[in-house]
């Protein structure tokens, strides 16, 4: 890995986003490292946390890059398709952002299951600025998240959200200090490494489908044969916790 840190933990696996000479922008090669990261994590399912080095999670994508390229890599989706990979693995992925995440940072942290910020996060998608568009899942992700009106003021005005906004739209689950983002971040990991994997991938799955009774049906008849549901069912009725 040239432009990720990854630690590798039982339930786990943290990934560094760190290109310090570009303020850690997305290009091709961390695209390839986190389809890599991807791979494993749908070899191996665990828990996944998303951080930036050096005060700031991802300024955009690489500009450099995005200068040179044309029609036919805007079709092949480079970001889009590792972005869509890592909304879809197995078990609940977290963000902790810290400092900017604009552009294709945004995104990254859009296509994440939860976020935590630190006071210094600022979320934007400016590239209508840059004559593109933000093209890597936030015309869609951001409005499920933060609705149509927030979203637009993002993306069509320019809008910048910082922490407190980013609180109160309901794009983070909770802002902390950037000294304690990343304990944050490892004790949300924490309690969710607490529940039964297989009942926590299952719900995952119908909380991101389009809904329908019978998937929820299906999913917990799935989850009522299981040796885990009886064991935990049987520690909550003798006193212990589910």
């Amino acid at each position: 890995m040239t432009t990720l840190d990854v630690e590798e933990l039982d339930d786990r696996v943290v990934v560094t986003l760190r290109r310090p000479e570009a303020r850690n922008a997305i290009n091709a090669a961390m695209a390839a490292e986190l389809h890599e990261v991807c791979a494993a994590l749908e070899a191996k399912p665990r828990l996944l946390l998303i951080t930036g080095a050096d005060g700031t999670f991802a300024a955009g994508a690489d500009i450099g890059e995005l200068r040179e390229r044309g029609r036919d890599q805007a079709l092949q989706g480079i970001n889009r398709r590792v972005f869509d990979r890592i909304a879809k693995l197995p078990l609940p992925t977290v963000a902790a952002v810290d400092g900017y995440a604009l552009g294709g940072g945004a995104e990254l942290a859009y296509a994440c299951d939860l976020r935590l910020a630190s006071p210094t996060a600022v979320f934007g998608n400016p590239e209508p600025g840059l004559g593109i568009l933000a093209a890597a899942g936030a015309s869609w992700r951001l409005r499920e998240l933060v609705g149509g009106s927030v979203a637009k003021q993002v993306l069509l005005a320019g809008k910048r959200l910082d922490a407190d906004d980013a609180l109160r739209f309901g794009l983070v689950a909770e802002v902390v200090p950037a000294g304690e983002l990343i304990t944050r971040a490892h004790a949300l990991l924490d309690r969710m490494s607490r529940s039964g994997a297989l009942a926590l991938r299952l719900t995952k799955l119908v909380a991101d489908g389009d809904g329908h009774p019978l998937t929820d049906d299906l999913a917990q008849a799935v989850l009522f044969e299981t040796d885990d549901k009886r064991d935990r069912m049987d520690a909550f009725l003798a006193g212990g916790r589910s």
